[in-house]
């Protein structure tokens, strides 16, 4: 499963959502690879997936981030890894809890990845769109979250 998480009406606090689209758009999905833009409603589906009867193996989170590295730099995260802007509640886009997100790894065994991406502007107020140098990155993220979705790796389209 991959899901993006983000708000689109602030700057690249859109990023999960737009490397969701990029990838429905230009690549290949598996079909045991369900990829989705939560948008800012992850916490809803995560609590899906915790009742859920059938889990997936691996969830993989696409999500910017504000690590102080160069803004479009593309990289993992594990969960004890997060920022502590995105550990203390569910409104950083209704991220989930540090806990929930442990929970389904610690007791349900689900294998629980973040591939962040070093945001260059998430304004205070409304301004859509991603900046160039986020842009730019949505190839890498689809391509690596794919490849830890699937263990195996799935690139872009050939026609």
């Amino acid at each position: 499963m991959i899901l993006g998480v983000g708000n689109v009406l602030f700057g690249d606090d859109g990023f999960g959502p737009s490397a969701v689209e990029y990838m429905l758009k230009n690549c290949d999905i598996p079909e045991d690879v369900y990829v989705m833009d939560v948008g800012i409603g992850s916490g809803d589906i995560l609590f899906n997936v915790a009742l859920s009867q059938t889990k997936p193996q691996r969830i993989v989170i696409l999500d910017a981030v504000d690590l102080k590295k160069k803004p479009g730099e593309v990289f993992e995260l594990s969960i004890d890894e997060l920022p502590a802007s995105k550990l203390v509640d569910f409104s950083m886009h209704f991220f989930p809890s540090s806990n929930l997100l442990k929970e389904l790894r610690d007791q349900m065994k689900i294998h629980i990845i973040i591939v962040a991406c070093q945001a260059e502007r998430m304004p205070e107020s409304v301004s859509v769109g991603l900046s160039d140098s986020v842009k730019q990155s949505l190839p890498k993220a689809a391509e690596l979250a794919l490849k830890l979705a699937t263990k195996s790796g799935h690139g872009e389209k050939t026609d």
